[in-house]
């Protein structure tokens, strides 16, 4: 099962608002080793049947939980492509750095054998930095390759949330442009 997104505005929509809103309150409240189904459903003022049926399970409901908080609302325009891919990754570094941050990319990419929401999240940053670059072509900028833009700024960024304590450099995102643009 998914979490994938809804019609805007419809009965999905509002189930699927409620119960995410449900689990971050939960989460910050007690952690994700207390939150049960149940008490999401209480929370959110639906039945348990209904998140299962949509969500499969709580790994689910956290990895879907995951990909909309870590899905940026759009990527900025500073009028550079160096200073969109800038300005993206350090919103990218701040969200998914801090301590909900982390659990919520950590639940992304746990959630689930067919791997549905660690795909959807990765197609929603692939979808933002094309946006980026589209947009410096369409200005006339010479644009980096996407698929340079996701291993040398991406790749390292996430590698760093997943498998490294502590806070990341404060000023990983200019380097990992500097390397980029050299």
């Amino acid at each position: 099962m998914s979490g994938a997104d809804p019609r805007p505005g419809g009965r999905a929509a509002r189930v699927q608002q409620a119960v995410h809103e449900a689990v971050r309150a939960l989460q910050a409240d007690r952690g994700s080793d207390a939150i049960t189904v149940p008490r999401i459903a209480a929370l959110a003022g639906v039945a348990p049947s209904t998140i299962y049926r949509r969500w499969g399970d709580l790994n689910g409901l956290f990895a879907d939980v995951a990909v909309a908080r870590l899905r940026p609302q759009g990527p900025p325009d500073t009028g550079t492509v160096r200073g969109d891919l800038t300005a993206w990754a350090e919103e990218y570094i701040e969200e998914a750095a801090s301590p909900t941050g982390r659990t919520f990319m950590r639940d992304m990419v746990s959630g689930g054998t067919d791997r549905a929401s660690a795909i959807r999240g990765g197609a929603y940053a692939r979808e933002r930095v094309e946006t980026m670059l589209r947009r410096a072509r369409h200005r006339g900028e010479a644009a980096p390759d996407l698929e340079d833009v996701l291993d040398v700024v991406l790749a390292p960024i996430v590698y760093r949330v997943l498998f490294e304590p502590g806070d990341l450099p404060a000023d990983l995102a200019t380097r990992l442009m500097n390397r980029l643009f050299a």
